[in-house]
């Protein structure tokens, strides 16, 4: 019935998938996986990213100085900086007047990523006629850390003080690489 072999084709495109995520957990799991080995398992996945990313940008240097670390075009145009830090390895959160906050790593990532969001707001002509990337309404996105690393705090409550944070900022959000594989892994389900 399926005379184009299209259902062929999607189902082994979601086993890759699915076999890519397997190897992705792995990697974010191991302590010793550094930035630059995640930037390349995630280098060509931007899928993963949700359905709003329609795919990967070819440059990664639109401000002379920044180079992010995984560039992407939403679907409807816009870019949206990806800025990759260690997975497992660091705490991610600090208790702080009985609540728990991101630790400094967090928010030197945050940091990091507002900057990149000000060069391009600041260049955004220049790199629309140079590379023809609308930056406009760019936004970012920072993967950091995984609850692993920090047993005593419940994933649950990791979770939700980087929702807290992320609240509070208007175009970065902030993710575990394990909320991200997780999200990846249901959406492939349904799929």
């Amino acid at each position: 019935m399926d005379e184009d072999g299209q259902t062929v084709l999607r189902a082994a495109e979601m086993q890759r998938r699915s076999a890519s995520l397997r190897r992705l957990r792995e990697m974010i799991e191991d302590d010793t996986t550094t930035e630059h080995a995640l930037q390349r398992a995630l280098t060509g996945m931007h899928w993963i990213f949700g359905g709003r990313v329609i795919s990967q940008a070819e440059q990664r240097r639109l401000v002379p100085g920044d180079e992010v670390d995984i560039p992407l075009i939403r679907g409807d145009g816009s870019f949206q900086v990806v800025e990759l830090k260690r997975a497992a390895g660091a705490k991610l959160v600090k208790e702080h007047r009985g609540s728990w906050v991101p630790r400094r790593q967090v928010h030197d990532a945050v940091g990091q990523a507002i900057n990149y969001l000000v060069g391009l707001d600041e260049s955004r002509d220049r790199i629309l006629e140079e590379f023809g990337v609308d930056t406009r309404r760019a936004s970012a996105l920072v993967l950091v850390g995984h609850p692993c690393s920090q047993p005593e705090v419940s994933e649950r409550e990791i979770n939700e003080a980087l929702r807290i944070h992320t609240s509070h900022l208007n175009r970065v959000v902030v993710l575990t690489y394990k909320e991200l594989v997780d999200s990846a892994e249901r959406a492939l389900a349904l799929g």
